[in-house]
């Protein structure tokens, strides 16, 4: 089996061993190999959104963050129905979009998004 080396903080490497101690994994590789199989299947289920389609997009980030999400919320106004803004505690900021539009342009929200690195949570809800 091919090894693959990945960096993370200590607050990830802590969040990992809690998830890994919670649900019983039998190490650290189990609970990675556990989120790539999540986000692979997330991944193709949104390939499958084709047309016309209605979603929620949800996500939570540090306030420091917040240009990031201003400037690329701009770039999508053309599908984004409603946007609230939320403060949560510990400088936390959530963020939730109604997108209404062609599948492929909430997809290119999404990514851009995900690839970012400055969001902690992106979930897209399609209805």
């Amino acid at each position: 089996m091919p090894v693959v080396s990945i960096s993370v903080n200590e607050k990830m490497l802590q969040d990992i061993d809690k998830v890994q101690e919670e649900l019983g994994f039998s190490g650290r590789s189990e609970v990675i190999r556990a989120a790539a199989r999540m986000l692979i299947a997330d991944a193709r289920e949104k390939e499958k959104f084709t047309g016309e389609i209605n979603s929620i997009l949800l996500l939570i980030h540090n306030q420091e963050v917040e240009s990031v999400v201003t400037r690329t919320k701009h770039d999508f106004e053309d599908i984004t129905t409603t946007q609230v803004h939320s403060h949560l505690k510990g400088g936390k900021c959530l963020e939730i979009f109604i997108l209404e539009g062609e599948a492929e342009r909430i997809k290119e929200l999404v990514k851009c998004f995900l690839t970012s690195g400055k969001m902690e949570y992106v979930k897209l809800i399609v209805a």
